[in-house]
């Protein structure tokens, strides 16, 4: 059975590193180490930033692989169209339990991180920097690196900078939500999408992504673009990192070219010789059949030709022992407890389609695998966030990838294979904040008034009708908005709001947000 993967697994590198350079002297490059690694760091314009982001064909690292030059330039356009800052923010928030790339470099390497987001700072003549984190441990170091280059949020200083600690999530992770939360809002999506490159943080253009992507801006920057695409495939230059975990001997992060076999990188990491199959992306990502992952090399195109995902970069093979539906419904189950539960496809749909692949597994035949493909089907595109979305993806992905197991089930037995559990999920003790409290909000209407406090405390839950009075009378209330949804019982002026029990144990929360820390010497230095 798979155990929780650490936040610091073992790093290899597959050719020469470049953003794990120095990892093999010390455990975390400090600002003096980090100089002498990868050495200064002169500031770009702003133009020369984009192009160069363009000669490296440089996408985001998190999983939505949105071009990075076209991101600086929309976030460009509207500061100077509106005249204001915009803000740069750095999303560490790698809550997917099988991801742990972001969480290893803001570890062991944060200021090559702080290096990409300075560089775009500069640039853009950004005034504010907020890092999004989840751990203690990615929170530690980056306050801590901070804290090295003199960075802080005082007001005054010429580049305000802070860490923003948020709940771990997998929807805390959402780029709305920790913009939200960097407001001082939940770390929830909104449920509207506005792009953050017109209105993000405190209502200015923000530019928003990954670590990684951060990070190979300043190794980019450092060694020029012709240098940097001499690694890795023309169309896709450079390196990526990815996290290896599942049906293997050895979990860990990899560096690794473009253009790699995949089978290269399962055997690295003690995979089986021809898994099942190997998931791509994570828990929003995609199947590869055993013969399709042997053929699959490390891209972006090549695993979309297959079926595949690079996504946040996760990779989870699984060995012919265990059951692949078993395995996805232990995975389902989780994807559904994360929900945010702001909308019904992800608070109804997502629990709905869990059960849907439970029922297929445990007899309930055609009829139970058309139940779930609808009710997948209806989830797609509806949702208030990416998370519905992703999930559903999975799903669909599991019935496409293993169709003789998926006969197995609807039209015999079963597959006769027990379920390892193989694929790495938190410890059963450890509850998600997206999970029920056991609770929901009722709306006595013989008392409402109309005056809809209640609406401004908890939107999440509650919102007004056109006639001012609450559109929802009964909500379920997850951890993550219990505090609030009780706020809102004690403001209500005319005691028409209470809550009550659903009839569902409460799950009991042990991954607490805590307050983030505030913490610009110059990029080239450690002077102050």
């Amino acid at each position: 059975m798979s155990a929780p993967l650490p936040d610091v697994p073992e790093v290899r590198v597959v050719g020469l590193p470049q953003l794990t350079s120095g990892f093999d002297l010390v455990e975390r490059l400090d600002l003096s180490m980090h100089l002498k690694v990868h050495g200064p760091l002169e500031p770009v314009a702003g133009e020369r930033l984009a192009a160069l982001a363009d000669e490296i064909t440089l996408r985001g690292r998190g999983g939505a692989g949105f071009p990075f030059a076209r991101k600086l330039r929309a976030v460009a356009q509207s500061a100077i169209k509106r005249g204001v800052r915009p803000v740069v923010v750095v999303n560490g928030s790698e809550d997917e339990p099988a991801c742990r790339k972001d969480t290893v470099l803001i570890n062991r390497s944060p200021h090559l991180i702080l290096d990409g987001a300075l560089l775009a700072a500069e640039a853009l003549g950004a005034r504010s920097l907020v890092v999004g984190v989840t751990r203690d441990s990615t929170e530690a170091s980056m306050t801590a690196a901070l804290a090295e280059r003199g960075l802080t949020n005082r007001r005054g200083a010429a580049l305000r900078a802070r860490v923003q600690r948020n709940p771990e999530r997998m929807v805390t992770g959402e780029a709305s939500a920790l913009v939200r939360s960097a407001d001082g809002g939940p770390a929830l999506p909104p449920g509207r999408r506005v792009r953050a490159a017109d209105s993000g943080v405190g209502g200015a253009p923000t530019l928003l992504s990954n670590a990684e992507t951060f990070a190979q801006l300043a190794v980019a920057a450092r060694i020029g673009s012709a240098r940097y695409r001499n690694t890795g495939l023309f169309d896709e230059p450079g390196t990526v990192l990815l996290t290896v975990s599942g049906a293997v001997a050895r979990p860990m992060v990899v560096e690794v070219p473009t253009g790699v076999p995949l089978r290269y990188v399962l055997q690295l990491a003690g995979a089986p010789p021809l898994p099942q199959g190997v998931l791509t992306g994570g828990y929003h990502g995609s199947w590869l059949d055993g013969l399709s992952a042997h053929d699959a090399v490390v891209s972006r195109a090549s695993l979309e030709g297959l079926g595949g995902a690079l996504g946040a970069g996760a990779i989870l093979p699984i060995g012919p022992e265990t059951c692949p539906l078993g395995e996805a419904l232990r995975v389902a189950q989780w994807l559904a407890d994360e929900s945010a539960g702001q909308c019904g496809p992800c608070r109804l749909g997502l629990p709905a389609a869990a059960s849907g692949l439970g029922d297929l597994l445990n007899g309930g035949g055609p009829a139970a695998l058309e139940a779930l493909r609808e009710v997948t089907q209806a989830v797609k595109g509806r949702g208030a966030c990416k998370h519905p979305d992703g999930s559903a993806r999975f799903l669909t992905s599991t019935l496409s990838a293993f169709p003789d197991d998926l006969a197995a089930h609807v039209l015999g037995g079963g597959c006769g294979r027990a379920t390892s559990a193989v694929l790495p999920l938190p410890n059963a003790g450890e509850q998600s904040l997206g999970s029920s409290s056991g609770e929901k909000l009722a709306v006595d209407w013989t008392l409402c008034q109309g005056h809809g406090l209640c609406a401004d405390i908890v939107p999440e839950l509650i919102r007004l009708g056109p006639d001012g009075f609450p559109a929802v009378a009964d909500a379920d209330v997850p951890l993550a908005l219990r505090a609030r949804a009780q706020r809102a019982v004690r403001r209500c002026p005319a005691l028409a709001l209470r809550l009550e029990p659903t009839g569902e144990p409460p799950a009991r929360p042990t991954r607490a947000a805590l307050p983030g820390r505030p913490g610009r010497k110059a990029l080239d230095s450690g002077r102050s």
